[in-house]
């Protein structure tokens, strides 16, 4: 089981979270035109890394906060988390 120190709660189980997905894809600006292959991409088109990665999680069972997780996806590794809004 993994263990996810939440900033705001502080060390929780895997249980209370939600994987939110990749953290390192950028959307689109607001109230500016896109095109349908830029939305396209944005939505559908995703990589699986292997290693370390950064990823949204959601503190569902818990503070209810969005966190992200640096973590490596094979070995399951957490090396650091921080809140949604903070900059890595």
């Amino acid at each position: 089981m993994l263990y996810i120190k939440c900033p705001y709660c502080g060390l929780r189980s895997q249980n209370e979270f939600a994987y939110g997905g990749d953290a390192t894809i950028k959307r689109p600006n607001l109230n500016q035109e896109v095109s349908n292959t830029e939305w396209d991409n944005f939505v559908y088109l995703r990589k699986s890394p292997r290693g370390r990665h950064l990823e949204f999680w959601h503190h569902i069972s818990g503070c209810r906060q969005w966190i992200k997780v640096d973590r490596d996806t094979a070995t399951h590794e957490i090396f650091n988390t921080y809140k949604a809004n903070e900059e890595v």
